[in-house]
C-alpha cells in the first residue's frame, strides 16, 4: 500500500494537460507534490485516517491557471484608488469620481484607473476640463486602462509644471491645444511621469497588505503562477519575504525591467544576479522586460504603415534598431530569457530581426525569447516564430468586441489590418507556440473570461479569418504551455505524479459547458504548493 495523501480530489473530470495521460478521475497530493493521478478506484490506495477527501461532483479539476503577462505588484497598489473600469459614459466618470472623493475626504492627490478613451462629453476625447468639472480643488490623475495615456485636471497639471507642456522625451507627447496649453492628455510615460512622483507612495506596510489583497484576488480566480511584467531586485526581495512567511499564494517569474536608459552592463550585474539569487519554487529571476512601442489607442504602436484615422502617422519605437539588437544580444548571450511588448506590425517585425540576429550572434540555444501582446502582425512574419522558436504572448480578453462598441483600437489600425489583428489562429497554423495571460491591471486577470473569448470570439467583418481556439488548446496556453514559457514545464503545468500540486477545481465541467456560459464558471478550489488557498 503506498503512503497515505494528505489531499484526495475524486470524482472529477480531470484535464491533465499531459500528453501521456490526458485525462482522469482523480488526484492525490502529498506535501507539495502530486503523488497519484488514475481513477476513482485506484485512488482508494491512497486514503488514510488523515486524508482530506475533496468530492469533486464531476467538475473539471486542472492545473492552476498560470497567467503569463501581469503586474501583481503594480496592479495590487492600485486596488485602493479609483477605478473606472465599468465606466461606459462621461456622466457614470463624473458620478465615480464625486463619489470616491466624497468618500475620501483627506486624500490630498487622487487617482484613477481604467478608463476608456474617448469619455469626454458626447465621447469626445477627454480633457482638463472635463475633469475639472468634477474635481478641481485636489489634483488628480486618471489611467487609461492600458496604462498608456492619462488624463490629469489642471491643478494636477500645474502642480506638476506641465500646464504649458514641456519636455517628455522619445515616443511620448503632452497634447496641447492651439493656444499652446495642456489639454490634460499625457501620452505615455514621458510625459505623465511628473505627475506620477508627485502621487503618494503607501508606506512599506501599507504595500504588503495591498500586494496580499491582490495575491487573494488571483486565488479566487485560480491563478497558481504569474509572469509578472515589470521588476526589480526590490520587488523580487518584497515576494521572496512573504514567501518566507508562507504568505506568498502564487509562484511568481520577476524579469528585469529594461529602459532605453538601462547601460548594457546592467544587464550582467543586475538581471543575471536577479537570476542567481531567486530561483526558489515561488520567486523567480531569469529574464528582462522591454518596451519596444506603445499601444494603438494612442498612436504610440509602430506600424508598417500609416494609421488609419491619422495619416502621416506610423508611431514610434522606443529604441533605435541598432541599440535594441544590442541589448538582445547581450541578454541572450547571458542566459536571461527577453520578453518585449510589442502590439504594431512593425514593432513585432523588429523584435524577430533582434532575435535572428542574437542567433546569429550568439549561436542557436534553448532562449524561448517571446513577444508580448501581437495585437498586428503582418503575414509575411507569422512563420518566423516557429522558424526562431520565439514565443507569441498574448492575451485573449484584449480583443475589442465586434459590433459597435466604443473602442478606438478598431478605427486606428482600420479593416486593412484587421484580419491579421489578434491572430490566434493565424499564428498557431503557422507553427507559433502560443500562451495566454491577461495584463492584470489592464483587464481582468479572471482566465475564465480570457477561455471565454477564445470560444465566442466573432470576426469584424464576414470575411475575417476565424480566430477562435479549440478549448483544449485554449486551456494548454494557460497550463503546459505557460509553463514552458518559463521553463517550468518539467515542474508544473500538468497533472502528473511528481509535479507541483497546483491545481483549480472549478464549479463546472467546462469540458461540457457551452461557449457562452464559460465567463460564469468560478473556481471552487484553489491550491499552491500542496496548500488550499482559496475555497469558494
Amino acid at each position: 500500500m503506498p503512503p497515505s495523501a494528505d489531499f484526495l480530489f475524486t470524482n472529477a473530470r480531470v484535464f491533465c494537460a499531459d500528453a501521456d495521460q490526458p485525462d482522469a478521475e482523480a488526484v492525490g497530493v502529498k506535501g507539495k507534490r502530486i503523488v497519484f493521478v488514475g481513477g476513482n478506484r485506484e485512488a482508494n490506495d491512497w486514503r488514510g485516517a488523515g486524508t482530506r477527501v475533496i468530492d469533486g461532483q464531476g467538475r473539471t479539476l486542472l492545473p492552476g491557471f498560470i497567467d503569463c503577462h501581469y503586474h501583481l505588484l503594480g496592479g495590487s497598489t492600485t486596488l485602493d484608488d479609483i477605478h473606472l473600469e465599468n465606466v461606459t459614459n462621461y456622466d457614470g466618470m463624473l458620478a465615480a469620481l464625486l463619489d470616491y472623493a466624497a468618500g475620501h475626504p483627506q486624500a490630498n492627490w487622487l487617482a484613477g484607473y481604467g478608463l476608456r478613451y474617448n469619455l469626454g462629453p458626447g465621447g469626445a476625447p477627454l480633457q482638463r476640463q472635463h475633469i475639472d468639472a468634477a474635481i478641481a480643488k485636489r489634483p488628480l490623475i486618471i489611467f487609461a486602462y492600458d496604462y498608456h495615456t492619462a488624463w490629469a485636471n489642471t491643478l494636477a497639471l500645474q502642480q506638476a509644471g506641465l500646464a504649458q507642456g514641456g519636455e517628455c522625451g522619445l515616443n511620448s507627447a503632452i497634447v496641447l491645444d492651439e493656444h499652446g496649453l495642456a489639454t490634460g492628455e499625457l501620452r505615455e510615460d514621458g510625459a505623465y511621469d511628473p505627475i506620477v512622483r508627485l502621487l503618494p507612495e503607501p508606506d512599506a506596510e501599507r504595500k504588503r497588505l495591498l500586494l496580499k489583497k491582490g495575491l487573494e484576488l488571483a486565488a479566487q480566480v485560480g491563478v497558481t503562477s504569474v509572469h509578472n511584467m515589470d521588476g526589480d531586485a526590490e520587488q523580487a526581495a518584497l515576494y521572496a519575504s512573504l514567501e518566507a512567511e508562507g504568505e506568498l499564494t502564487a509562484r511568481v517569474y520577476v524579469p528585469y525591467s529594461v529602459t532605453p536608459q538601462t547601460p548594457l552592463e546592467a544587464l550582467e550585474q543586475e538581471a543575471l544576479a536577479l537570476k542567481k539569487r531567486y530561483a526558489s519554487g515561488m520567486v523567480r529571476g531569469g529574464s528582462v522586460k522591454l518596451f519596444m512601442d506603445g499601444v494603438i489607442e494612442s498612436y504610440t504602436g509602430l506600424l508598417l504603415e500609416d494609421y488609419a484615422d491619422l495619416p502621416g502617422c506610423r508611431g514610434a519605437a522606443n529604441y533605435a534598431v541598432e541599440h535594441f539588437e544590442r541589448l538582445v544580444a547581450e541578454a541572450d548571450r547571458l542566459g536571461l530569457q527577453v520578453c518585449v511588448h510589442s502590439v504594431g506590425d512593425l514593432g513585432v517585425r523588429r523584435v524577430l530581426d533582434a532575435c535572428q540576429a542574437a542567433q546569429h550572434a550568439n549561436g542557436r540555444h534553448d532562449s524561448r525569447h517571446r513577444v508580448e501582446h501581437i495585437e498586428v502582425v503582418h503575414p509575411a512574419d507569422l512563420p518566423r516564430f516557429a522558424s526562431l522558436g520565439v514565443i507569441a504572448s498574448m492575451q485573449p480578453v484584449h480583443a475589442p468586441p465586434r459590433g459597435d462598441c466604443g473602442d478606438v483600437w478598431l478605427e486606428r489600425v482600420g479593416p486593412g489590418r484587421w484580419p491579421f489583428s489578434f491572430a490566434w489562429q493565424n499564428l498557431r497554423a503557422a507553427g507559433a507556440r502560443l500562451v495566454f495571460g491577461s495584463d492584470w491591471p489592464v483587464a481582468s486577470q479572471n482566465p475564465l473570461l480570457g477561455l471565454a473569448a477564445t470560444q465566442t470570439r466573432q470576426a469584424w467583418q464576414a470575411d475575417m479569418p476565424d480566430q477562435r481556439q479549440a478549448l483544449g488548446e485554449a486551456l494548454l496556453a494557460y497550463t503546459r504551455q505557460a509553463a514552458f514559457a518559463e521553463f517550468q514545464e518539467a515542474h508544473k503545468g500538468q497533472l502528473k505524479a511528481g509535479y507541483l500540486a497546483d491545481m483549480v477545481l472549478l464549479s463546472e465541467d467546462i469540458l461540457n459547458t457551452q461557449p457562452e456560459d464559460l465567463a460564469a464558471v468560478r473556481p471552487w478550489v484553489t491550491m499552491v504548493d500542496g496548500r488550499v488557498v482559496y475555497q469558494g
